[in-house]
């Protein structure tokens, strides 16, 4: 049986030519020492966004082998992303990237879609 069709386009690039979402270097090299460590050198890192959170959306990342037959599919630094259509129309400009601080060190979601922010920065509504 074939696999379901999915949509590979340019790295930062979605239907329309606007951005889709960025990974920034330091971001995908973290997804990558991640995949190692868990020995998933062939999955790709999901991007989603589910309800919840303090303010009504939550950002979900997570590895996944399975293309679902609605998600974008982006290469970007050397590691696969994989978006869902709902997800993405929350996601379109979103920026991913992965700081160290004073509090700690994780990915940060950098979302133009986004009217307001929690203070733990992984939740939002738009």
């Amino acid at each position: 049986m074939a696999e379901p069709a999915h949509e590979s386009i340019e790295p930062s690039t979605a239907p329309g030519g606007d951005p889709a979402l960025t990974l920034t270097a330091a971001a995908a090299e973290m997804a990558k020492v991640a995949m190692q460590r868990e020995g998933l050198a062939d999955a790709a890192l999901r991007v989603s966004v589910v309800g919840g959170g303090c303010s009504g959306f939550q950002y979900s990342l997570g590895f996944d082998a399975t293309t679902r037959p609605d998600d974008l599919e982006l290469v970007q630094h050397g590691v696969r992303l994989l978006i869902d259509a709902t997800s993405l129309q929350y996601l379109q400009g979103t920026t991913i990237d992965y700081v160290q601080g004073l509090h700690g060190a994780g990915f940060k979601f950098i979302n133009p879609n986004a009217t307001r922010t929690c203070g733990c920065g992984s939740s939002f509504s738009a």
